[in-house]
């Protein structure tokens, strides 16, 4: 019978066929009971449920999407859409060079100018909250700062100074306290003191003892190595460490003037720390005397040092841009009304301070709501990342008493500061006035800063991944689906015979129109391959 339709007609055989198809199909879907659809969408709802927890919870935690992150990374180079393999042109070397550097100085980590005590500050704070204001991550980079800057290679010449720089390398705090008295039990020993200043003393004043005592034995050690310093490479690595030791040793006892209020005492100790190491910029100790200048509210000599590293060769901090807005915001904020700008215009003067404003939120657009007192302070971390939420913190956490001071300043900023986004709409691709915004602050803060108690602050702000909606979408779909199908099985099954029969009707169409329009000994060759 087949042999006879398809030497006959094999337009009619093709139509059997088909139809076939359609009545088998039909045929298993009427068999299906109401439980099976029950049990399908509810499976679906299930499983697109647990993905989409599984993704929120990644997105929170490492800021991306992981189906998005495996496709980039995995399937894409699968599919050919990345060569890795290819040779790159010297200028596209050149061109990656250039930009992984700059990526590598962007997110080069900065030790904090203004770093709290341990024992005197952060370890209270823990006392009285239960909270552990630093992170491990910040807590290593203070000990290699404290490697780098407090030991060199001859230090197993000295009992002393090989303990010492043993304790620098301990995790546990009680321990490196019990190897600095060890130290000072075989004899003086500065960066003993140094240690338990820093971790031991649980006040201002005990830690000021403690520098001070410090001070003679490091000026001592200096003035000794800087007579041997030209004798030979281990001398000059003598040298060097005694003089970290005694510019750190000096400013923290100027820090700790100013914290107990004696300020102009402070304001010449790093005034004569300057002068006589000009060359040591790695401390930063401008951000320090800036601060306590406002402090004094002695604004021609912070112009003053502003004029000096305000410079286009030197990098910016948060404290370099915001103090430079203060000062000009200072000139025309207790007379600023947003109302009475919007219907004469501003003048040169407002215009110099907005702009102010629109170039420090720019270098950190994280300042202004902690400034504003729009999200809440923690303790600064021992180490910032600039233009990060770390460095945001460690500005604000010092300054915002000093904006408070100027009338009017928290009213312009709070007019102003959101103006800067619409300078730069793509924030990531190009700035106006700064290099475009880094990518990795976001990560590097989440390692800086606690986040079991604070959230990081994010610029710009992320919006939800693609697959992340689409789950949400399809999880909520498939189970109201599911419910549907529970509690009205007929109506559904016949909706759901409706919706089959309509997805399949386009190719029913198409079939029918082939049909018509190829002839019959073309269709027949066809239906034989």
């Amino acid at each position: 019978m087949c042999l006879f339709l398809s030497a006959a007609d094999p337009v009619l055989l093709s139509e059997l066929v088909c139809s076939g198809v359609f009545s088998a199909v039909s045929m298993f879907l009427n068999t299906l009971t109401p439980k099976f659809y029950v049990a399908l969408t509810g499976t679906s709802s299930l499983i697109s449920g647990l993905i989409l927890i599984f993704e929120w919870w990644y997105f929170r935690k490492y800021g991306t999407s992981f189906i998005e992150q495996v496709s980039v990374s995995h399937l894409r180079p699968l599919l050919g859409g990345v060569d890795n393999s290819a040779p790159n042109s010297p200028s596209s070397s050149n061109g990656d060079a250039d930009s992984s550097r700059q990526s590598v100085s962007e997110c080069k980590v900065w030790r904090n100018p203004l770093n709290l005590f341990r024992g005197a500050e952060y370890n209270r704070y823990t006392w009285v909250t239960g909270r552990e204001p630093l992170t491990y991550y910040d807590m290593n980079l203070s000990a290699q700062d404290h490697q780098t800057f407090f030991t060199c290679d001859s230090d197993h010449l000295r009992p002393a100074d090989a303990i010492m720089q043993k304790a620098w390398r301990e995790r546990n705090p009680q321990a490196r306290i019990t190897a600095a008295h060890e130290a000072l039990d075989l004899e003086d020993c500065a960066t003993a003191y140094i240690l338990l200043a820093e971790e031991e003393a649980t006040t201002i004043v005990e830690a000021e003892k403690l520098f001070k005592q410090a001070l003679k034995i490091g000026e001592s050690c200096y003035r000794r190595s800087q007579q041997l310093q030209h004798h030979g490479a281990q001398y000059e690595a003598q040298h060097r460490r005694d003089t970290n030791v005694l510019v750190y040793i000096k400013r923290r006892l100027a820090m700790c003037s100013r914290k107990l209020g004696r300020t102009r005492e402070a304001v010449k100790m790093m005034r004569d720390l300057m002068k006589e190491f000009p060359l040591l910029s790695m401390f930063n100790i401008h951000e320090n005397l800036l601060e306590s200048l406002l402090e004094l509210q002695n604004y021609a000599d912070v112009q003053a040092v502003l004029a000096k590293y305000d410079d286009i060769s030197l990098p910016k901090s948060a404290t370099i841009c915001y103090t430079a807005a203060l000062l000009k915001a200072r000139a025309v904020s207790d007379k600023f009304s947003p109302e009475a700008a919007s219907r004469r215009g501003l003048s040169t003067a407002e215009m110099n301070a907005v702009e102010a404003i629109h170039r420090a939120v720019e270098f950190n657009p994280h300042v202004p709501k902690y400034l504003l007192e729009m999200k809440s302070l923690i303790l600064p971390p021992e180490h910032i990342l600039k233009r990060g939420d770390s460095e945001a913190i460690a500005y604000t956490f010092f300054h915002l008493q000093h904006w408070k001071r100027v009338e009017g300043a928290l009213n312009l900023l709070h007019c102003t500061w959101e103006g800067t986004f619409r300078m730069i709409p793509y924030p990531l691709e190009k700035g106006h006035l700064f290099y475009p915004y880094p990518v990795c602050t976001e990560t590097a803060d989440r390692e800086l800063l606690p986040t079991v108690f604070h959230e990081v602050s994010v610029y710009p702000k992320k919006e939800l991944p693609f697959f992340i909606l689409f789950t949400a979408g399809l999880c909520s779909f498939t189970a109201m689906l599911a419910l549907l199908t529970h509690q009205f099985p007929e109506l559904m099954g016949v909706f759901a015979k409706a919706f089959l029969s309509t997805l399949f009707a386009p190719l029913n169409f198409i079939m029918e129109k082939v049909e018509s329009i190829l002839p019959s000994s073309l269709w027949h060759q066809l239906t034989r391959i």
